[in-house]
């Protein structure tokens, strides 16, 4: 009977995490989780608190034994306002440098949290979705929205960074530098249709329609299960240490549970034993192309003179330059 290794034990269910500053609830197999921001009255704005408890749920999320995909969302018609005026904005008007840095690194944590996340994300936004709001929205890896969503990332408007929690590094790579530099040096409103036809929506839909589209979180639950396979294998096989690990993955075509998964194309199955064989190929190119100009180097009837002329006339420069170095 196989015992849990350390790793194994690291791992524990997450479906069941009591949030206390937003509303976290999970799908009856614990497969799909939603992180519902919960303050509809202000348009879900987030506080000192909300940020270190979503940091620390991302993190933890990557030891979950069941949660395999997550919906980040708002309630009652808006995703998020970003950063609230009166718990967040006003004190930092009279905190001193030391304590905006230290806020500065956790809400970049919270984006750097969320790029580290296993499962994938996706952002359902509806309505008003700003400044801290529009960054979680960029960070998730699939983005759906309503027609009546409006996005700013209004940073410069009052008076912050438009690099604020990443930006100016992930919004580029979502809808080109141009786009991006648009919005974060005017901190203008992005409509929906913008974010659609400019890639940073993957799909609109109607309000009503929303939480059902976001559904498509199951199937990447499901898929999910091809790469945690991968991982597993490790766990199935206790008595192996990590180099013998390696070497029967890499070694044997099909040894892994992800080769074998029906769910994956026949095509793909053969896709690494490729590029071993053409990895393996190019560095016995190279060990042979290195091994050759050694024996042309050995061979040539200069080799005893040249490297003591070589040493002969280093060791001239370093006088020389001790020489220069000594005079006033």
């Amino acid at each position: 009977m196989n015992t849990p290794n350390a790793m194994q034990a690291m791992r524990r269910p997450i479906r069941d995490y009591a949030a206390r500053h937003f509303r976290f609830t999970a799908s009856e197999d614990g497969r799909v989780a939603t992180v519902a921001l919960n303050r509809p009255e202000r348009k879900n704005p987030l506080t000192f608190d909300s940020y270190v408890e979503l940091r620390d749920l991302f993190r933890e999320l990557a030891n979950g034994s069941d949660v395999r995909a997550i919906v980040l969302t708002g309630a009652g018609g808006n995703f998020s306002s970003g950063g609230d005026v009166f718990e967040i904005i006003e004190p930092l008007t009279r905190m001193a440098m030391p304590d905006l840095i230290a806020f500065t690194r956790m809400t970049g944590d919270v984006v750097k949290a969320m790029r580290k996340c296993p499962q994938p994300i996706i952002a359902a936004v509806d309505g008003i979705c700003a400044g801290a709001g529009a960054i979680l929205a960029m960070a998730s890896d699939l983005r759906l929205a309503t027609p009546e969503a409006k996005t700013a990332f209004l940073f410069t408007r009052v008076g912050l960074a438009g690099a604020d929690m990443g930006a100016c590094g992930i919004l580029p790579r979502i809808i080109g530098q141009g786009r991006a530099a648009e919005l974060l040096y005017t901190g203008r409103t992005m409509s929906a249709a913008e974010g659609s036809v400019w890639g940073f929506y993957n799909g609109l839909h109607p309000s009503a329609d929303l939480e059902r589209e976001a559904g498509r979180a199951r199937p990447l639950a499901r898929r999910r299960s091809l790469v945690r396979a991968w991982h597993d294998q490790d766990d199935a096989q206790p008595g192996m240490g990590d180099g013998a690990r390696r070497a029967h993955r890499i070694g044997s075509p099909g040894a892994g549970h992800l080769h074998g998964h029906p769910g994956l194309p026949a095509r793909l199955r053969g896709l690494r034993s490729q590029a071993q064989t053409g990895l393996r190929g190019g560095l016995m190119n190279v060990v042979s192309r290195a091994a050759q100009m050694k024996r042309d180097w050995l061979d040539w009837p200069f080799f005893g003179e040249v490297p003591s002329r070589l040493c002969r006339r280093a060791r001239s420069f370093r006088r020389f330059g001790r020489g220069l170095g000594g005079r006033s």
